[in-house]
């Protein structure tokens, strides 16, 4: 095994053939519709729930203004996305676009933030899922750890087995989700009256009006909960190296996927507070049952129903997630930036450690953090989650800009409408995200601030010297310098 230096400042080693084979995915697995359903799955929980505390922070108008804004980060974000999946069709996504602009330590930076997000989310809603099956009185439990672990074992479990299982059943669960949804709207529509939605009074914040009750500043704060509309859209390009045709099916997949996501979202934020009041479901930790309830003066069908399949969307989340975290963790590990042995993958080419090992991490923090209060926890890692997301989405946008600025030559399948302009609008919206999070939740950014400066010092310290120089992202970068030296 040779070792050899660039001028990156780190460390390559030439691995053999059987280095790679023990580090396969199951190629061709997922066309353009699994990709697009995967990536409404990552989302769709949001849809249910959370996104609704943003009333609270800025008033529907508040949170109206800062919803638009993020549907043009994401979407904007998204072309960018499709532009360099269909470019650099690797199972590292996100950390592979960013090595190719940023270099390694950009790289690895930008995949810790997607680990984050996808590592931590999955707690997040496992804490969600108990907190449901409690209020469903179902199996008549009082603590929900045997929830969190029949989660994580019985979703881990369909994934070893295979990709294409995973998928499958991950799609017809985020049907039976977007049923409910359609179920919801259809529902709410007669009971709509637009005069429910400014029913928060106004503050005397600066800028407050019937409108926006708590300012301008509610705006910013509500950036948070605007977000959860289209948090983690971004993975679908983590299924690269699972594709059948990634050049094509990627920016298909991704782009509908945000479609589809937009519509849902603009739906939710007008019938269900217009449906109900803002004011009357802004803390409410099931909105849709609670205006389903309030504007019909009680339980019935609908409400019933909505509760039930509820459970579906936090389901649907929760199994597409843990997909992602384990494709970002197994893409660093195979390129050596993070302990090798993570990326071995079994007889089914799926990664078993990658996807067991978060998992574990993921129960545990669920199970420790809820025992005393799970609405805390669960929005505890969630906040962590979204702070990762945005910090990513700063490298993301980025990545694409240099991208464009560096190599305009390089062979684009898919072009980014408006290029790095659009990339740009993307950028600077993602920086009011970052900052944004910091008016929710310090303790959030301060905990998320303590585990990159972790795992940058492990990187600079330790994994830099021992990098894979035929790990597929690697071999991008080194595409590159080659023909840069040509030239």
């Amino acid at each position: 095994m040779s070792v050899h230096r660039n001028r990156e400042h780190v460390e390559y080693s030439e691995v053999d053939a059987d280095y790679l084979r023990q580090r396969q995915l199951k190629r061709g697995a997922a066309g353009w519709l699994l990709l697009a359903g995967l990536g409404v799955s990552y989302v769709i929980s949001g849809d249910f729930a959370g996104w609704n505390f943003g009333l609270a922070k800025g008033g529907w108008g508040g949170l109206l203004i800062a919803t638009v804004l993020m549907a043009v980060m994401y979407g904007c974000m998204v072309f960018g996305l499709a532009e360099m999946s269909s470019a650099l069709p690797v199972a590292g996504a996100g950390y592979g676009f960013a090595r190719r602009a940023l270099g390694p330590l950009g790289g690895f930076a930008t995949g810790v933030a997607i680990l984050i997000e996808y590592s931590i989310a999955p707690a997040a809603i496992a804490v969600f899922i108990g907190g449901y099956v409690e209020a469903l009185g179902l199996f008549g439990l009082t603590n929900s750890w045997p929830v969190y672990l029949a989660c994580y074992l019985i979703f881990i479990g369909i994934h070893l087995r295979g990709v294409g299982e995973a998928l499958r059943v991950m799609f017809a669960i985020t049907a039976v989700a977007v049923v409910a949804l359609v179920a919801f709207v259809v529902g709410m529509v007669p009971k709509f009256d637009a005069g429910k939605l400014l029913d928060i009074p106004a503050t005397d914040a600066f800028g407050a009006s019937a409108f926006l009750p708590f300012g301008i500043t509610g705006v910013l704060a509500a950036l948070v909960y605007g977000i959860w509309f289209f948090l983690a859209v971004e993975g679908v390009p983590l299924a690269a190296e699972e594709a059948r045709d990634p050049k094509r099916d990627m920016p298909r997949g991704i782009i509908a996927a945000m479609g589809a996501l937009t519509v849902f979202a603009a739906l939710i934020l007008l019938v269900a507070p217009g449906g109900s009041g803002s004011a009357a479901i802004a803390n409410s930790n099931n909105p849709l049952v609670d205006s389903v309830k309030l504007a019909y003066g009680g339980q019935n069908a609908l409400s019933q129903i909505i509760n039930y399949v509820g459970l579906a969307g936090l389901v649907a989340s929760f199994f597409s997630i843990i997909y992602a975290y384990s494709r970002q963790l197994f893409a660093l590990s195979r390129a050596g930036y993070v302990p090798r042995w993570l990326s071995k993958t079994g007889s089914r080419k799926t990664p078993v450690l990658a996807l067991i090992v978060p998992g574990t991490i993921g129960f545990v923090l669920a199970t420790v953090l809820a025992a005393k209060d799970p609405a805390a926890a669960g929005a505890l890692l969630i906040n962590i989650a979204v702070f990762g997301a945005t910090v990513s989405y700063v490298l993301l946008n980025l990545s694409h800009i240099v991208l464009r600025k560096r190599e305009p030559d390089l062979e684009r399948p898919y072009r980014t409408p408006g290029g790095a302009i659009t990339t740009g609008v993307a950028l600077v919206l993602a920086v009011a995200a970052v900052v944004a999070t910091f008016l929710v939740d310090l303790v959030a950014a301060a905990i998320t601030g303590g585990i990159f400066l972790a795992a940058l010092a492990y990187f600079w310290f330790y994994s830099r010297h021992r990098l894979v120089a035929n790990a597929p992202e690697e071999e991008f970068a080194a595409i590159k310098r080659a023909e840069a030296e040509l030239s």
